[in-house]
């Protein structure tokens, strides 16, 4: 059977296999049945620098204010500081899993400011995170916010996070970047060490019957995999940086083209929660299996062995070939 170790982000995994930002961060016994089953590592749910914020304005706002109405309401108002409103039972929940898994656990990070993003990377550290992966999503509307400010401060706040830690930093990114080859090189310059390749994003719907808009969770699934195999296949050979495909991965198959077209690592999610940690074991199985019957003995031999340097048909990944599949439908 194919060797499956690899290193991501300077760190031994057992697998390729990660157990990908979820809810499952709460569930320790999961994790650590997803780790059985042959995970290589766990990344946490994002911890939201909004969030954070906005639970604290609320106590203020409800508790703090009230205080300054009536001199004798202090005597019966608690201040807001016995409240926990920070990031203590995030940085509690990642000191409870370095503990109990023995793989690493890597911290995800979404926020919005420079300021926000140092200061919690640094919790982050201090409390036991191998790695950090950041969520760069920053919506733009405001006409007068361009493609060029908006990636220049995201690549500022790489950069800032970045100089603040000394554990690796992956980056993981939306596929919404009109040159991606440009930013990713961007990430690469700000010292990045890792990207994650993409991030999906739960759109509101609207109900109709309601006149209001509606937000579900909606499960990916495997027709989701092209888009990041196209993009790692692209970017392998042309930055440093180790990638990880994230999203559309349920089966054996879907995990080895994945390190195929370039990836060090692929992180599951949809699949654990739609079957539970077994889910894992299964893919792994499965993946170790096809990548064998190819004459893979490790892993590295297969990764990028049909990126767009190295397969024979490399033209399939360029728009070249678009016009011959439309004509060629039928």
């Amino acid at each position: 059977m194919t060797d499956l170790a690899t290193r991501w982000l300077g760190l031994d995994l057992r697998s390729p296999l990660v157990v990908g930002a979820s809810p499952l961060t709460d569930d320790l016994d999961a994790l650590k049945a997803c780790v059985d089953a042959g995970a290589g590592a766990v990344v946490m749910h994002s911890l939201f620098e909004e969030q954070l914020v906005a639970e604290q304005m609320a106590a203020h706002r409800f508790i703090d204010s009230r205080i300054n109405m009536d001199a004798e309401a202090r005597s019966f108002f608690p201040e807001s500081e016995v409240f926990e409103m920070g990031s203590g039972s995030y940085l509690k929940r990642l000191e409870l899993l370095r503990k109990g898994l023995d793989v690493p656990v890597i911290a995800s990070l979404n926020g919005i400011s420079p300021g926000g993003w140092t200061q919690h990377a640094r919790e982050l550290e201090d409390a036991g995170a191998d790695a950090i992966e950041l969520n760069l999503y920053d919506l733009a509307t405001d006409p007068a916010d361009t493609a060029a400010t908006l990636e220049q401060r995201q690549l500022d706040v790489v950069k800032t996070v970045v100089g603040q830690v000394s554990i690796p930093v992956s980056v993981k990114l939306s596929p919404f970047y009109s040159a991606l080859p440009a930013f990713v090189a961007g990430v690469e310059s700000a010292g990045a060490r890792g990207l994650v390749l993409f991030n999906r994003f739960y759109q509101p719907d609207m109900d109709l019957d309601e006149l209001a808009l509606s937000r579900e969770l909606v499960l990916s699934s495997s027709a989701e995999l092209p888009l990041r195999l196209h993009a790692v296949a692209l970017l392998f050979n042309r930055t440093g940086l180790e990638m990880a495909v994230s999203g559309g991965v349920h089966t054996g198959d879907d995990a080895a083209k994945a390190i195929l077209s370039g990836a060090t690592v692929v992180q599951v999610v949809s699949a654990i929660l739609a079957e539970g940690p077994q889910a894992v074991g299964r893919i792994s199985d499965a993946m170790s299996r096809r990548l064998t019957r190819m004459g893979y003995n490790v892993l590295t031999e297969a990764r990028g062995a049909l990126s767009l340097d190295n397969a024979p048909d490399s033209q399939t990944w360029e728009r070249l070939n678009y016009a011959r599949l439309l004509h060629g439908w039928k």
